[in-house]
């Protein structure tokens, strides 16, 4: 047991301001090389059974999916010769939906596991009795820049339900901070005073703040482990906005104690807290679409599964061994410190022998969603920079392919966004070129009569078999929904989730084309060289700035008019068929004021339309947070 000290002078150097610390115990974290590196163990003890039958069906099924499909999009352009356009819609159509063909064979994967097998693994039985632990956890809960008090209330929350498990001697809180404005660290130190002495939790709750921010969050939780890793055996990471019950953190503390070999344990953070109409979109579609989602990628996933950088426990020797990043070589954005770092440390350490495992069934795992669909894109402005990091990383030496697999659809995940935006530029010019505008077209709603020649049978067929296997994820997560008693009462019933459902959907198809802009000009700039930056997080509060939103999206819309126009001289059936994007571009501006709104958010909820359990019979650590921040608004400003 380490003997908890004031902060150490030999370590005053590394803190700004005022730190409250345990005694040190220091663990080497090096550096891991990317360019020398073998895979310790192919297969992991707790690898499910058959795991390469799963994936064969995953990777066979989307193959075959993909392989139908390109024949039929091959019938549908051959008649009349294959133009240089028309091959590289092909190509284009193909890598498209491949992409949806495999997320629609993970979601088939996870709703039979939803319905036929609760998927437990690593001896974490939700409905068993609470284990007793015997080992220590800490609790990190890095932090940029937050406001102190709504930051200090969920820890809080936290704490008071781990405490209520009564095994709170086994957990140690820590709170470090990032921050760089000194008025916002000031109220960091003055609301940790107060919160510590509330909870009367000297013996259990730290803070610093780091004199040196290099690294972001990595080096800041890598900068913890070298100076107080060496007296837990695990730590659970946390964001800002994260919330746990005591339940859950007691059961994921467990599974690491029973099994030694496990390095990251993935817990799936419901999306909670949503006011406005975006943010009650992405917690409805989380909770619905989100479980079944997740369980069909931790059935294939196996021992190999992925890593969130959030709400997750992690072996801490393992994590000192393993996943010390270095810096990547040339300039930002590509070069410097890994951004996206989370996917590089648990390929890292399970290209070291150690198992990392997704438990979507374990509830208890909360997080805060962007309110608005424009701070949405700013978080992915980043994300977007990390993931097109990992091209420098994917071909390093040792790393299993599924740890490849996993950096290599995160790339592909932002290029998909431009291969969109040109399939629908390439469905124009084809006709252009082939037969010119056909101002006097009379209305026909098939394609046939702008692709000049092409069976419309075939194209009908084409588009019903792509929508299919498009929105079977989201019909997926619904029955599944329905199956369930209490998802379905808590979703406000069968009826209502199904409106809501539809809802949704209308309303992520309008934003859709706003993404694939913003998605694909956040490749553009990554690409020409410029940095995402760093900044905090906007957290809920329902404003709309209109000349900010006409300054974001007024070219997108613009544009929308133009290609709809442009479609309309072409042929009015290619303006009919190309309708819900022109339509999503045109209303970009009142489509993300609406959605940015607390109004239509409140006016859903008073009628009972996209609610979840969560919302409707909360657990008490969301009660209590809600409660204490409520509290804490009502407080005078600390800046």
């Amino acid at each position: 047991m380490n003997t908890r000290t004031p902060h150490a002078a030999l370590d005053a150097a590394l803190d700004a301001g005022q730190a409250t610390l345990p005694a040190a115990a220091p663990l080497q974290m090096p550096e891991q090389s990317l360019r020398s590196g073998t895979l310790q163990q192919p297969r992991h003890r707790t690898s499910p059974r058959l795991i390469g039958l799963r994936r064969t069906y995953l990777f066979g099924g989307t193959l075959a999916m993909t392989t139908v499909a390109t024949v039929m999009m091959w019938r549908v352009l051959s008649p009349g010769g294959v133009s240089v356009l028309e091959g590289c819609l092909l190509v284009l159509f193909v890598g498209l939906f491949g992409w949806i063909a495999l997320a629609f064979a993970s979601a088939v994967a996870g709703f039979m596991t939803a319905v036929f097998d609760r998927g437990y693994r690593l001896g974490i039985d939700p409905d068993e009795p609470l284990p007793e632990l015997h080992t220590r956890t800490a609790l990190l809960m890095p932090t940029y820049n937050e406001d102190p008090r709504r930051l200090l209330a969920g820890l809080q929350a936290i704490y008071e339900s781990v405490r209520d498990t009564g095994q709170i001697a086994r957990f140690d809180f820590f709170v470090l901070s990032d921050t760089r404005r000194e008025d916002i660290a000031q109220a960091e130190e003055a609301v940790f005073a107060e919160v510590r002495a509330a909870l009367g939790a000297e013996g259990h709750l730290f803070y610093r703040r780091r004199a040196d921010n290099g690294g972001r969050k990595a080096g800041n939780i890598a900068d913890w482990v070298r100076r107080f890793g060496g007296a837990y055996p695990q730590m659970l990471i946390l964001d800002a906005d994260s919330l746990m019950t005591g339940d859950t953190i007691v059961r994921l503390a467990s599974g690491m104690e029973r099994n030694p070999d496990v390095g990251i344990i993935q817990t799936l953070p419901v999306v909670v807290g949503g006011h406005t109409l975006f943010a009650r979109m992405q917690q409805f579609g989380g909770r619905v679409y989100g479980p079944v989602i997740a369980r069909g990628v931790a059935w294939w996933h196996g021992a190999e599964s992925n890593y969130w950088g959030h709400n997750a426990i992690i072996r801490t020797v393992a994590f000192a061994e393993q996943a010390g990043l270095p810096e990547l070589p040339g300039k930002e954005p590509f070069g410097g410190h890994v951004l996206s770092h989370d996917f590089v440390e648990a390929a890292l350490m399970r290209r070291g022998g150690w198992a990392a495992h997704m438990v979507p069934y374990l509830k208890g795992s909360y997080e805060e969603g962007p309110p608005t669909l424009t701070d949405m894109m700013v978080r992915d402005r980043r994300w977007c920079q990390g993931n097109l990091q990992h091209g420098k990383i994917v071909g390093s030496p040792g790393l299993h392919w599924i740890s490849r697999v996993h950096m290599l659809i995160g790339i592909g995940h932002y290029f998909t966004a431009p291969m969109w935006g040109m399939l629908m530029l390439i469905g124009i010019a084809i006709p252009l070129f082939q037969g010119g505008i056909d101002i006097n077209g009379v209305l026909h709603l098939s394609p046939s009569l702008y692709w000049r020649h092409q069976d419309e049978v075939e194209v009908v067929r084409l588009f019903g078999a792509t929508m299919v296997v498009l929105l079977m994820p989201k019909v997926l997560g619904y029955l599944a929904t329905l199956l369930d008693r209490v998802d379905r009462r808590g979703c406000g019933g069968t009826v209502r989730a199904f409106i809501a459902m539809l809802l949704e959907t209308v309303l992520a198809a309008l934003m859709a084309p706003v993404v694939m802009y913003v998605q694909s000009r956040g490749v553009a700039e990554v690409l020409s060289g410029r940095d995402s930056g760093w900044d905090a997080q906007q957290r809920d509060d329902g404003r709309v700035d209109w000349g900010a939103l006409v300054r974001s999206y007024g070219g997108l819309s613009l544009f929308g008019a133009f290609m709809g126009g442009l479609a309309y001289a072409v042929s009015p059936a290619l303006a009919a068929w190309m309708s819900p994007v022109v339509l999503g571009m045109v209303l970009s501006i009142p489509v993300v004021a609406l959605t940015s709104s607390r109004g239509p958010g409140t006016w859903l909820h008073r009628v009972g339309l996209m609610d979840t359990p969560e919302e409707n019979t909360p657990p008490q650590v969301l009660v209590r947070a809600a409660q204490l921040r409520r509290r804490a608004a009502e407080l005078p400003p600390l800046y």
